[in-house]
């Protein structure tokens, strides 16, 4: 029955775009072995998981007015709506419910259906309108079960950007609220060098300076924050091998690394952030330290990872 359902949904897709658009099927299919957790969640026993997603996507443009969206079916029987766009000459409108950036809060346990729980921000925008023209966008974020929204302003002139966020989280999602705040930023570009500056009007305000030089290989930053912390990070890129690492000095003592290199088909790195430890350390992606690597062979991949929370993960895939 189900492949029946699959088929007759894919038979009317095809036969109601044919002559209105353009359509696209994509997916993939990954078997993977192990545990990994994700933020303050640990992953929990190794075990077989086997994932499958069919994204089917769809789009018409033979007017004055452009529209797409997708259908986004999972190996859970899920079957739902993607994000829907609409553009009319230089504005466009997406819809996309508790999953558009510029809305998002951190949620707490046993909150509302969907929240994840792992101390990692939730995206809560349903809608967003963007205009854009020549050097001047601008972007509004809103959320229909509140009043919460964020509009962002950004203007280009040479190699000075300037930009401003008025962001209001004050009734907030998934049983967590935020703050009322406006933030303004610059960045110029001279030569070599890239100067960043933002600062915010919260009742703890805080600001963020930088400045970046570029010299062939390799990028140095040197940055500061209202807490007078103080950082100083390097980064290489040449070939087949990338290399990075930063260390925070006066009030902070963070101190990261990472080193990656391809050769043919395989590609190893390795990632350490000290911040990532301590007493509630990350899990995941987030742990303090993560290895991995990954093979590739035609459209079959095969890749590994292990952290320093004792979690591995080994998982095979390919793409359509």
């Amino acid at each position: 029955m189900k492949k029946v359902l699959l088929t007759t949904t894919a038979v009317v897709f095809t036969a109601g775009f044919a002559s209105a658009g353009d359509m696209s099927m994509s997916g993939s299919i990954t078997l993977t072995y192990g545990s990994w957790g994700t933020g303050t969640v640990a992953g929990g026993a190794d075990a077989w998981t086997s994932e499958a997603d069919l994204d089917v996507a769809a789009s018409s443009s033979s007017g004055s007015i452009t529209m797409s969206g997708t259908l986004e079916i999972d190996e859970a029987t899920e079957t739902a709506a993607g994000p829907v766009t609409i553009g009319v000459g230089d504005v466009s409108l997406t819809y996309d419910s508790n999953a558009i950036a510029g809305l998002a809060l951190a949620p707490t346990a046993g909150n509302a259906a969907g929240a994840q729980a792992d101390g990692e921000d939730d995206n809560y925008g349903d809608y967003s309108v963007t205009y854009s023209v020549g050097s001047l966008s601008a972007t509004y974020v809103g959320d229909e079960d509140s009043d919460d929204s964020s509009m962002s302003l950004s203007y280009t002139s040479g190699a000075l950007t300037l930009g401003i966020v008025a962001l209001d989280e004050t009734e907030g999602a998934f049983g967590t609220t935020g703050a009322e705040t406006t933030t303004l930023s610059a960045t110029y570009v001279t030569g070599p060098y890239t100067v960043a500056v933002s600062a915010d009007d919260a009742a703890a305000q805080t600001w963020d300076a930088s400045v970046a030089m570029v010299s062939g290989d390799t990028t140095v930053t040197v940055a500061a924050d209202e807490a007078e912390v103080m950082s100083v990070a390097v980064a290489y890129a040449a070939g087949d091998m990338t290399a990075s690492a930063s260390q925070e000095f006066n009030e902070g003592d963070g101190t990261t690394f990472g080193l990656g290199y391809t050769s043919g088909a395989m590609t190893f790195g390795a990632a350490y952030d000290s911040a990532n430890g301590g007493a509630t350390p990350g899990n995941g992606s987030e742990a303090e330290l993560v290895v991995s690597a990954t093979y590739t062979d035609g459209d079959v991949t095969v890749s590994g990872q292990a952290n320093s929370q004792d979690e591995m993960e080994i998982a095979v895939s390919f793409s359509f």
